[in-house]
C-alpha cells in the first residue's frame, strides 16, 4: 500500500536537514527549560500505558513552553473550536509517514538531552475542510519561509492552498493549520515538519534511560507511545484508527544500535549537520512498516547486544545490556518466544505478520512491557532471567508477560479496537490467554489454574465496590488523555480476563478460537468495535451447532458481563432448590449509591456444578431466581458450584450446606477439587465481609489448613487473613491472630523441612516452590523459634561472605525481609549495599521490597527519603517503594505523613504512570479503619484539590470508601473475631 517517497529520495526532498533554524529552537529550549528547573515545575508526567498496569498523562502546557519559535494561542474558556476538542475531526486520513529522527545521547551546550526530527505525512482529504489538526505535544518546529510551522504541498494537479495561520494548541495538543482555501475531497497532500524535542528522563514518548556499565554512563534513547504520546515524538494523527504506514530513519552515534518497527538495513555513515556543527553519525533506515498505529510504533538507540534464532522464518532477538548478554540473561526468553508464537498462530489460525520477532529489556520502563509491533519493550524483570538469580516467579512473570506481548501481535497490533473506549477487550484479552501461552512454554506449571488469584479473585475485590465501572465506556466519555489514562486498570485487565475465560469455557475453546480466527482474517490491518468479536464468536456458534440458553445470543449474554459493572453472588438453597441472584457489593450499605443499569444488575450466569463430587451437567440461571431441583440434596450429599471458578460471580449456599462443605475439607478435602478449596475460602470470607454469613464461618474455612498442602488454598487463605492483619495488627487481637497461625502453618512448615532435605534443596513442582515461601514466610512472621534460627541464619552467613549468597533466589525475598525484620542497622546496611551493587534488576528489587520490612522507624524514614532520589531508587520504582513501607505496620504511618507532606512534588515528578498513583494511594491507605484516618484522608482530598491526583483521582474515592467500609467492618466484627481466636489457640 505504501509507496510514496522512500527515505533516500525525502533526504534530498527536505533540504537541508537539521539547518541553523533549529539553532534558534535549541537554544529557545534551553532558556525555557533552566526557567522550569529554577522553579522545580520539571517535565509533567507522561503517559506509559500497557500490559502491565498503567499511567497518567497530565496534559496542559507543554514542559517546555515553545516562546521562541512558536506561537502558542492561550486557550481561555473552553471554545467550540475543533482545535479545543479532543479528539481529531474526520477530514483527513494519513497513508504514510516519512520519519527521520536524531537523538543525542549526551547533553548540548544548555545541558540538555535532546533529539531533532523532521518528517512528512502523506494524507487523504475525505471531507472538504479548510483546517489542519495534527497532534503534537512538548515538540518546537523550525519555521518555514513563510514564516509557519509547516510546509503543505498538494500531490495532485491542483495545489494545496496556502496557510493563513499556524500555531500549537497546548491543552488538547495539535499543531492547528488554518488554509487560506480548502483541501479537496479525494485529494492527496504532504505536510512537511523539522521539530525538536527533549529526550527527557519522564518514561514517556522519545525519553532516554540511563545506566552504569563497567563504571561508565550510558544512555539508551526509547520510546513509549502507548497510549498518547507518540505526538511527542513526532507530529502524528494520535488514535488507534489513523493506521497508516511507517517508513522510519534514525541517526545515531557510530557503533550503537538502532531498532525499530521494521528490519533495520546496513547503517551507513555520514556527516550530518546539526546545530553543533558538523557531526559524524550512522544512518540506519528500516523496511516500511504494516499498516499500523502509531501507538505501536518504536525506536530505540543504545549500545546493546543481543541474542537470535529463527523460527519458521520469523527471526527472534533478545536486545539487553552487553553484560546481561554475556552472562545468558536472555536465553529462557528466547528459548521460550519460539514455541509462543507458533501456539498463538496456530490458536488465532493466522501466521505471524512480521518477518521478526525483536524483544528489549530497559533499565528504565514505566510498564511491565509493551506491544510495540515488532519490537516489544520490556523493564529488564520481566525479560531477563538469571538462574542463580532469579526464583521461579520471576521466571513464571517471564513468561506470562513475553506471551500477553506476543498474543497482542495479532489482538490488537493486526486488528487495532477504534477507540480507546473499548481498550478492555484488548487487554483483558491478552491477560486471559497470557495463560495459555505460558502453559504452552511451561506444561508442567499448572499456570492455568492461577489466573483465579492472579486476576479474578484480584478483581473481585474492585469489582465489588459501589465506585466500580463497567467495562467498556461510552466512547464520548473518554477523550482526554489522562482519561484513557485511567483505563489502564485492574478491570480492564482482569475482570477483561475473566470474562472472556468464562466466555471461552462456556462455548468451548475449539468454538471460541474459531471465532477468533475469522474475526482477525476479517478485520486485519483495520481497527474494530468490541462487538465485531461478539458478531464473529456467534457465527462460529452457528456453524458448531453449540447450544445457548434459548433465545440468546452471545451478545445478550455478554451485554450484561460488559455494560454494568460489578458480578453476582449466586446462592443455593439445597433444602428447597432455589437459586438466586444478587448485586455483589462487599459494603451492602452502599447499594443506594450504585448507579442505575438498564439490566437491573442481573445477570445470565453459566454455572457448572458437582454433586457431592460427581460432576453434573452445566446449567444457566437466567433471571433473578429460579427453581433447580436437581440441586436438592439431603444429609451428608453437598453442593459445590461454579466448577475451576470458570464462572465471573460468587457462590453462596443455605447454612446446612456451609456446614456439610466445612466437614468435607475437614474430613477429606481432596474430594473437592484444589481450585474449589481455595475459592471456598474466598467466597466465605468475602461473603461474610459483605453480611451474607457470620465471619466466623469463614474464619472455620481455615481451620482444615492444617492438613493442607496445597498452594492455592494456602494462598487464597493468606491472602484473606491479609485484611485481619491489616484490621487488626495494631490492636489486642493480633496476639492471638498470631498464635493461630503458627499453629496452623506449623505441619506446613515440617513438611516442607523433610521434602527438601531440611531446607538445603527446592521442591520439585512449581505451585509447591510457591507454598514453601508461604511456610517460610508465615512460620517466621508469627515468630516460629525454629524458622527465624533459620532465615538469620542465612543472612548472617552471607553477610559475612557478600561474594557467596547461600540462600536460593526462590527464597530471597522472604528471607530476606524476615531476617532485615529481626535485625538492625547492620543487616538494613548490608541490605542497602547489596542492592546499590546488584547488577540484574530481580535481585534489586527482592532487596528493594526486604529493606522495608525493618522495624527501625529511623531506617524507614531515611529509606522514604531515598524514594525521592533518582540516583538511589529509580523513578520507575519510587511509588512502588513507599508502598512496601506502608505494608509494614510500623511503616503504614510514616509512608502516609511522607506522602502527604510531599504530594505536590511527587505528582509532578513521579506520575510516570496511572498505576503507580492509584497504586501508591490505595497501596499507603489500605489499614485504614478508625474515624481519625478517615478525617486525614478527607483533608488530603481537600488540600490537594488544586494540584490533583492525575489517574489517582479515583483510588481516593475508593480509598474512602474502603476506608469507611473498614471502620463498620471492625465495629461489628471486633469482638467475635477476638472471641473465635482465643477459643481456637491451641492450649499449650
Amino acid at each position: 500500500m505504501g509507496g510514496g517517497f522512500y527515505i533516500s529520495k525525502f533526504v534530498g526532498v527536505v533540504g537541508i536537514v537539521f539547518g541553523a533554524g533549529a539553532v534558534a529552537t535549541i537554544i529557545a529550549l534551553a532558556v525555557v527549560y533552566s526557567q522550569e528547573v529554577a522553579k522545580n515545575e520539571a517535565v509533567s508526567p507522561t503517559n506509559g500505558g500497557s500490559t502491565v498496569k498503567p499511567p497518567v498523562t497530565t496534559p496542559g502546557g507543554s514542559t517546555v513552553k515553545p516562546q521562541v519559535t512558536t506561537p502558542v494561542i492561550p486557550t481561555t474558556a473552553p471554545s467550540n473550536e475543533p482545535w479545543d476538542k479532543y479528539r481529531l475531526p474526520d477530514t483527513l486520513k494519513p497513508d504514510h509517514y516519512n520519519l527521520t529522527l536524531w537523538p543525542r545521547l549526551t547533553v548540548n551546550a544548555q545541558g540538555l538531552y535532546i533529539f531533532t526530527g523532521k518528517s512528512y505525512v502523506v494524507f487523504k482529504c475525505v471531507k472538504e475542510t479548510d483546517l489542519i489538526l495534527i497532534h503534537s505535544n512538548k515538540l518546537n518546529y523550525t519555521k518555514w519561509g513563510d514564516d509557519h510551522l509547516a510546509k503543505l504541498s498538494a500531490l495532485g494537479s491542483t495545489p494545496a492552498p496556502t496557510i493563513k495561520k499556524s500555531w500549537l494548541q497546548p491543552t488538547t495538543q495539535f499543531l492547528v493549520l488554518e488554509l487560506n482555501g480548502k483541501l479537496a475531497d479525494g485529494e492527496s497532500y504532504q505536510l512537511d515538519t523539522v521539530f525538536v524535542g527533549e529526550l527527557a528522563d519522564d518514561l514517556g514518548g522519545f525519553y532516554r534511560s540511563v545506566y552504569t556499565e563497567e563504571g561508565e554512563k550510558k544512555v539508551v534513547a526509547t520510546t513509549q507511545m502507548q497510549p498518547t504520546d507518540a505526538r511527542k515524538a513526532f507530529p502524528c494523527f494520535d488514535e488507534p484508527a489513523m493506521k497508516a504506514i511507517f517508513h522510519i530513519t534514525l541517526l545515531h552515534p557510530p557503533t550503537t544500535v538502532a531498532l525499530s518497527n521494521g528490519m533495520e538495513h546496513a547503517p551507513v555513515e555520514v556527516n550530518e549537520e546539526g546545530p553543533e556543527g558538523s557531526v559524524r553519525v550512522w544512518r540506519t533506515s528500516f523496511d516500511e512498516t504494516k499498516k499500523m498505529s502509531t501507538y505501536l510504533l518504536a525506536f530505540i538507540v543504545s549500545d546493546y547486544d543481543y541474542i537470535n534464532s529463527t523460527k519458521d522464518n520469523v527471526l527472534i532477538r533478545i536486545y539487553a545490556r552487553k553484560k546481561a548478554i554475556a552472562d545468558g540473561q536472555g536465553e529462557y526468553a528466547l528459548n521460550k518466544t519460539g514455541p509462543i508464537l507458533k501456539f498463538f498462530e496456530k490458536y488465532y489460525n493466522a501466521t505471524y505478520p512480521l518477518p521478526k520477532s525483536d524483544q528489549i529489556a530497559l533499565p528504565d520502563f514505566n510498564a511491565g512491557a509493551m506491544e510495540n509491533w515488532g519490537l516489544i519493550t520490556y523493564r529488564e524483570t520481566a525479560l531477563l532471567y538469571d538462574p542463580k538469580m532469579s526464583s521461579n516467579s520471576n521466571k513464571e512473570r517471564i513468561a506470562t508477560i513475553i506471551a500477553h506481548e506476543l498474543a497482542h501481535m495479532w489482538f490488537g497490533n493486526l486488528v487495532t479496537l477504534r477507540w480507546w473506549n473499548d481498550l478492555w477487550l484488548n487487554e483483558g484479552f491478552a491477560s486471559y490467554v497470557e495463560y495459555l501461552g505460558a502453559n504452552e512454554a511451561e506444561p508442567d506449571w499448572n499456570i492455568k489454574d492461577l489466573i483465579v488469584l492472579g486476576d479474578v479473585h484480584r478483581v473481585f475485590a474492585v469489582d465489588a465496590l459501589a465506585s466500580s465501572h463497567p467495562l467498556s465506556s461510552k466512547e464520548e466519555d473518554i477523550q482526554k488523555p489522562e482519561q484513557i489514562s485511567e483505563l489502564f486498570d485492574a478491570i480492564s485487565y482482569s475482570k477483561g480476563a475473566s470474562v472472556l475465560r468464562m466466555l471461552s469455557d462456556f462455548l468451548s475453546e475449539v468454538v471460541f478460537s474459531k471465532g477468533l480466527g475469522t474475526y482477525l482474517n476479517t478485520f486485519a490491518y483495520d481497527n474494530t468495535v468490541y462487538t465485531d468479536l461478539w458478531d464473529h464468536l456467534q457465527m462460529a456458534v452457528n456453524s458448531t451447532g453449540t447450544s445457548l440458553p434459548t433465545g440468546q445470543t452471545v451478545h445478550s449474554i455478554m451485554n450484561r458481563w460488559v455494560l454494568q459493572m460489578g458480578f453476582p453472588v449466586v446462592t443455593i438453597n439445597t433444602a428447597t432448590g432455589l437459586i438466586t441472584q444478587q448485586h455483589f457489593l462487599l459494603d451492602p450499605a452502599t447499594a443506594g449509591s450504585v448507579p442505575p443499569s438498564d439490566f437491573n444488575y442481573e445477570w445470565i450466569v453459566p454455572i457448572r456444578w458437582m454433586n457431592t463430587g460427581v460432576v453434573q451437567q452445566q446449567t444457566w440461571l437466567e433471571d433473578k431466581t429460579a427453581n433447580k431441583p436437581e440441586m436438592i440434596v439431603t444429609e451428608n450429599n453437598w453442593i459445590l458450584a461454579n466448577l475451576n471458578v470458570s464462572g465471573y460471580y460468587r457462590v453462596n449456599y443455605d447454612n446446612a450446606n456451609w456446614e456439610r462443605l466445612l466437614v468435607v475439607l475437614s474430613s477429606h478435602h481432596e474430594s473437592i477439587p484444589v481450585i474449589n478449596r481455595a475459592q471456598l475460602v474466598d467466597d466465605a470470607f468475602n461473603l461474610a465481609r459483605a453480611k451474607y454469613i457470620d465471619t466466623t464461618l469463614a474464619l472455620r474455612t481455615t481451620k482444615y489448613l492444617r492438613s493442607e498442602r496445597e498452594y492455592m488454598p494456602w494462598e487464597s487463605a493468606l491472602d484473606n487473613l491479609d485484611f485481619f492483619y491489616l484490621m487488626f495488627d495494631r490492636s489486642e487481637i493480633y496476639g492471638d491472630m498470631q498464635t493461630y497461625l503458627k499453629y496452623q502453618i506449623e505441619p506446613l512448615f515440617k513438611h516442607f523441612g523433610n521434602i527438601t532435605g531440611n531446607w538445603t534443596e527446592v521442591p520439585t513442582g512449581h505451585m509447591d516452590q510457591y507454598n514453601q515461601v508461604n511456610a517460610i514466610r508465615v512460620a517466621c512472621s508469627t515468630g516460629m523459634e525454629e524458622c527465624q534460627t533459620l532465615t538469620k541464619g542465612w543472612y548472617s552467613q552471607w553477610m559475612k561472605d557478600s561474594a557467596n549468597n547461600p540462600i536460593h533466589p526462590n527464597l530471597r525475598t522472604t528471607v530476606y525481609c524476615s531476617a532485615i525484620a529481626a535485625g538492625g542497622a547492620a543487616e538494613w546496611e548490608f541490605g542497602w549495599d547489596q542492592f546499590k551493587a546488584a547488577t540484574i534488576a530481580i535481585e534489586a528489587d527482592k532487596l528493594r521490597s526486604a529493606l522495608a520490612c525493618t522495624k527501625q522507624p529511623w531506617l524507614l524514614n531515611k529509606y522514604l527519603e531515598y524514594t525521592l532520589d533518582a540516583t538511589k531508587i529509580r523513578k520507575q520504582d519510587a511509588t512502588s517503594t513507599i508502598v512496601y513501607i506502608a505494608s509494614n505496620v510500623v511503616g503504614q504511618s510514616l509512608a502516609w505523613d511522607f506522602m502527604r507532606d510531599r504530594w505536590n512534588y511527587i505528582f509532578t515528578q513521579y506520575g510516570g504512570g496511572s498505576f503507580s498513583f492509584s497504586n501508591l494511594i490505595n497501596g499507603v491507605t489500605k489499614r485504614f479503619s478508625t474515624e481519625f484516618e478517615l478525617k486525614q484522608l478527607k483533608q488530603f482530598q481537600a488540600d490537594n484539590s488544586e494540584v490533583g491526583f492525575g489517574s489517582g483521582t479515583l483510588a481516593v474515592s475508593q480509598s474512602i470508601e474502603r476506608t469507611t467500609a473498614n471502620i463498620k467492618w471492625v465495629a461489628e466484627n471486633k469482638d467475635s473475631v477476638q472471641a473465635w481466636f482465643k477459643t481456637e489457640v491451641p492450649k499449650e
